[in-house]
């Protein structure tokens, strides 16, 4: 197997950085796009578990649009041949002093692209 293949990871990281775009904007007909349609999605967040899409969908047809924009840290993404990828990354909001968000996606590649299968956020006290 293959880790790391430049080509898939770079695929991947497009994917990645359009998804930010469509988060800290608010997009949600994107960010429901980014997920895989069907009952194996999982999305554990900061305060809600989801599972299957439609959880997911309307989780973000809920989500306040405010406070959403981001800085990411620590970005790492890493292919496992040419069909799946982990994407992990560290995220820090203005609003949110003093705490540090994780987010870890699983991206597989389908017939018609890229698509989350599982994600986790949560957000935790500053290391010391």
């Amino acid at each position: 197997m293959i880790v790391d293949d430049p080509a898939t990871r770079a695929e991947v990281e497009a994917a990645f950085a359009a998804y930010e775009q469509a988060l800290v904007t608010n997009d949600v007909a994107a960010l429901d796009a980014f997920f895989f349609p069907g009952e194996t999605a999982v999305r554990y967040g900061a305060g809600e578990n989801l599972y299957g899409y439609a959880e997911i969908k309307a989780f973000r047809a809920a989500r306040s649009p405010a406070g959403l924009a981001r800085l990411l840290e620590k970005t790492r993404i890493t292919s496992y041949g040419r069909d799946l990828a982990v994407a992990a990354t560290l995220f820090r909001r203005d609003s949110a002093p003093g705490k540090v968000g994780r987010q870890m996606q699983t991206w597989v590649r389908f017939p018609e692209g890229w698509r989350i299968v599982a994600a986790h956020v949560s957000v935790i006290d500053e290391p010391t």
